[in-house]
């Protein structure tokens, strides 16, 4: 059988790198199509290989950099490379920072809005995230765990990793060796491990359930590392707790919640401290009743219980569960109410809306389209916006401003240092 062809045909080019893609790899022409090509910045002359397609353009790999640019430095992590964690730590500080702060005002001029409202980036320093989703890999009698490569599966071993807090990275080696007697050779999992206050919270995710001598290796390794809470399940099912050693608790707000098996948290306190602050300062004087979207375990539920009476939503079940269970147990029952609902396929409506002084919402990386066009109907006052992608927020920010709302300011937040993905709050108030 003849082997089909590569898009390109793994051919080689000289390039000049123009501008920087908004996942940081370097952008050069060839034939009237981009090529993204990572590892570049902008000005350099590099050589490289076709690989394959992507956004109507070619994607490349480095063959050997020509010429390097002024502002090229030595990237301070060994993994920097072959690692997906990090994308631009051979990029000067203060040009990273310019970058990463024009995305967002690129992305609302794609959507013919003014970049004028954006605010000075905030940033958030690596050695703070406290959350991260890796991958581990037995080969022999060797286990690799860490973050996966650049655009493939292949696992990228974490150690040196300067994203992680060091309380994550002392958990690492005390993981590998426990992972290297429950894996099989070639055998590989998924894990989300969160800082809490009261230990670490592991979540592995597996299609194969462990057996006997693997709980009780996962259970003596909760036992020596501190864990909180350790627990196993397969993809897309129910997790199940092997060790619940004490419950596993974070601040939210100055409200103690137990967030469920690998639920979404802020990758940091720092980045959380700063969206939390940005949201309350968004917020009208005596706004009213405010309506959170999106409310997840409650990043900012309990900080907007400060201000009026919330009701929060969120579609997770098990999120929005544990979000009640700690506003009863802190005594703020009366001041919020809940509702479980897939804001994706049922929006609250203009009529609904109508109850509310402000919204806020906080929807995943695919934006809010159907609840900012019932947003857009509606007559709330004012609305305030928080993203972890410029771009679907840029849409949804269209859409409020075609339906009567004026973009206020957007403040983007860095807490994913030296990589593409940004956040962002934003505000709005109806004309």
């Amino acid at each position: 059988m003849r082997r089909k062809a590569r898009p390109g045909g793994g051919r080689q080019a000289d390039l000049t790198i123009d501008a920087l893609g908004g996942r940081g790899d370097g952008v050069a022409q060839l034939e009237g199509r981009p090529v993204f090509v990572p590892l570049t910045l902008p000005g350099e002359r590099v050589r490289v290989r076709l690989t394959g397609e992507r956004a109507g353009g070619f994607k490349a790999e480095l063959l050997e950099l020509l010429e390097p640019a002024a502002e090229r430095v030595g990237a301070p992590c060994p993994n920097f490379g072959p690692c997906g964690g990090c994308t631009l730590q051979h990029l000067e500080e203060g040009r990273y920072r310019a970058w990463k702060q024009g995305l967002v005002g690129q992305a609302l001029a794609r959507r013919r809005l003014s970049g004028e409202v954006v605010r000075p980036l905030v940033s958030i320093p690596p050695g703070t995230r406290r959350r991260a989703s890796l991958a581990a890999l037995r080969r022999g009698a060797v286990v690799l765990l860490g973050f996966h490569g650049r655009e493939s599966h292949r696992v990228v071993d974490a150690a040196g990793c300067l994203l992680l807090t060091p309380g994550l990275m002392a958990l690492l080696p005390r993981l590998r060796e426990t992972l290297a007697g429950v894996l099989e050779d070639r055998e590989a999992v998924q894990l989300t491990v969160s800082e809490t206050e009261t230990g670490p919270d592991l979540l592995l995710v597996s299609p194969r359930a462990p057996d006997l001598a693997a709980r009780e290796a996962l259970v003596a390794l909760a036992e020596a590392a501190n864990l909180a809470r350790l627990s196993w399940g397969p993809p897309g099912e129910a997790p199940e707790p092997l060790a619940l050693r004490k419950p596993p608790r974070v601040d939210l707000g100055g409200v103690a919640v137990e967030p469920p098996p690998g639920g979404f948290l802020q990758p940091s306190a720092g980045g959380e401290a700063a969206l939390r602050s940005l949201v309350l300062a968004s917020l009208p004087e005596g706004s009213g009743r405010i309506l959170e979207l999106f409310a997840g375990c409650g990043s900012f539920t309990f900080a907007l219980a400060g201000r009026g009476r919330v009701h929060a939503v969120e579609g997770d079940q098990a999120a929005l569960a544990a979000l009640w269970a700690a506003a009863r147990h802190a005594g703020l029952a009366g001041r919020l109410s809940v509702e479980t609902r897939d804001l994706s396929r049922q929006p609250l409506t203009a009529k609904e809306l109508a109850a509310y002084g402000c919204v806020v919402f906080d929807p995943p990386r695919a934006g809010a389209r159907e609840q900012a066009e019932r947003i857009a109907d509606s007559a709330v006052p004012a609305v305030v916006a928080v993203s972890c992608n410029p771009n679907s927020f840029a849409r949804d920010a269209r859409i409020l401003v075609d339906g009567g709302y004026s973009l206020i300011a957007v403040t983007p937040v860095d807490q994913f240092p030296w990589s593409g993905h940004l956040e962002l709050v934003a505000s709005f108030r109806r004309r």
